[in-house]
């Protein structure tokens, strides 16, 4: 891994697991000082130990996104460990599949909450510390449920959109400022989670592997497919990019469906 983010701080929400510890793993070996956010402290302490270990400098901060308290603490104690911060990544996520029928208040409102209410937060105590560093990227991990919501998703289609907007809305406010704000929509990731999901559905291992050699490109996306373009975002490769959409969905969201 090329050393792109040498010497820049990163944050990285829900980085215990799946996308975000594949995430936290690429920025570390880009160079970065990484710190590890969830509300799995075990996962979370067990990967920045390991970091630490392979020669890299990390720290977990554990912090619910839902709480603006974490939200702020989580950015004051990642300025603490490595003096400033240059990056962070809203990663972490709750996608409950449920139609809108099923969908209950308190779902709509707990979805939103993390989805959304969560990288504002996040990004409202961040922007501060990258104003005083001289700039910033922020990466949010969007979802093609964004733009193409399915029936199942209705809530969390509603957040990503909302996402969307609050992206594009940062990346011209703070453009002066030279922090950066992008969204990236990954494809059908098959983390462990996504694995565990489809399985309860009764779809076999079989089933899967049957359905990633009929995608655009053979195969399921991984966690480090995503974990690559963030670390293009973050990087100053990416200087010229901001208030974009980075789809990295096989054209999932901009080609039609392949015949055949």
């Amino acid at each position: 891994m090329s050393r792109r983010v040498e010497g820049k701080t990163a944050i990285v929400t829900g980085a215990a697991q799946g996308i975000g510890k594949a995430i936290a793993i690429a920025l570390a070996e880009g160079g970065a000082n990484v710190v590890i956010s969830d509300i799995q402290v075990a996962p979370g302490e067990a990967l920045a130990q390991h970091l630490q270990r392979s020669g890299f400098r990390a720290q977990f901060v554990k912090a619910d996104v839902e709480s603006e308290e974490d939200c702020c603490n989580l950015v004051k104690q990642s300025v603490e460990y490595f003096s400033k911060l240059d990056v962070l990544v809203n990663n972490a996520g709750y996608f409950p599949r449920v139609s809108l029928e099923e969908t209950t208040t308190e779902m709509w409102e707990k979805i939103l909450r993390i989805n959304l209410r969560g990288p504002f937060y996040c990004a409202k105590h961040a922007i501060p510390a990258m104003q005083r560093a001289g700039g910033g990227s922020i990466v949010n991990i969007g979802s093609i449920n964004g733009i193409q919501a399915l029936p199942t998703l209705v809530a969390y289609g509603a957040a990503k959109g909302g996402l969307l907007a609050l992206t594009r809305t940062l990346a011209n406010a703070y453009a002066k400022d030279r922090i950066r704000v992008n969204y990236i929509i990954p494809g059908w990731v098959l983390t462990e989670g996504e694995i565990a999901i489809q399985r309860a559905q009764g779809v076999t291992l079989e089933q899967l592997e049957q359905i990633g050699h009929s995608l655009r490109f053979g195969r399921f996306q991984t966690p480090e497919d995503t974990a690559h373009a963030v670390l293009y975002l973050a990087s100053d490769d990416s200087a010229q990019m901001t208030g974009a959409i980075l789809h990295l969905d096989a054209g999932a969201s901009t080609l039609p469906a392949p015949r055949g």
